[in-house]
């Protein structure tokens, strides 16, 4: 089944929304990107991520810049068999969950692991880089 949202495909995983991370490519500045692993239910906290990169602009690239970076199509993106091996952010409520579900690099593919193999495995720095989905921002 495809889901229409992120709750639907957590139900659909048997997870929980907070365990499905998505990963997010950001530009920091030409030729130069990150990833962030974001768990359901949160959106990127912009200025916390810029003063933990330590830079004043940060932006989204478009689908083919993104795709030109990673080798995968937007809704696709993952650390894992990526291009180039950007560096990995992973927000610091990953570390408190047991397992988590990330993209698998291809629609409808995620992989199921415990949170703290993820993190060691991606050599990912842990920041408090993000906020609820509800709190104003």
């Amino acid at each position: 089944e495809r889901p229409n949202s992120v709750e639907e495909s957590a139900a659909l995983q048997h997870i929980e929304v907070g365990e499905l991370l998505r990963t997010i490519v950001i530009r920091r500045g030409a030729d130069d990107y990150v990833f962030v692993l974001v768990p359901g239910g949160s959106h990127i906290d912009w200025p916390k991520l810029r003063a933990h990169l330590g830079v004043k602009r940060l932006s989204l690239p478009d689908e083919a810049e993104a795709k030109a970076a990673t080798g995968y199509e937007r809704g696709t993106i993952t650390p894992f068999g990526s291009e180039h091996a950007w560096p990995v952010i992973a927000d610091a409520r990953v570390t408190r969950l047991r397992r988590v579900a990330i993209g698998g690099g291809a629609r409808g593919v995620n992989l199921h692991m415990l949170a703290a193999d993820l993190v060691t495995h991606l050599d990912a720095e842990v920041a408090d880089v993000t906020r609820p989905a509800d709190s104003p921002g």
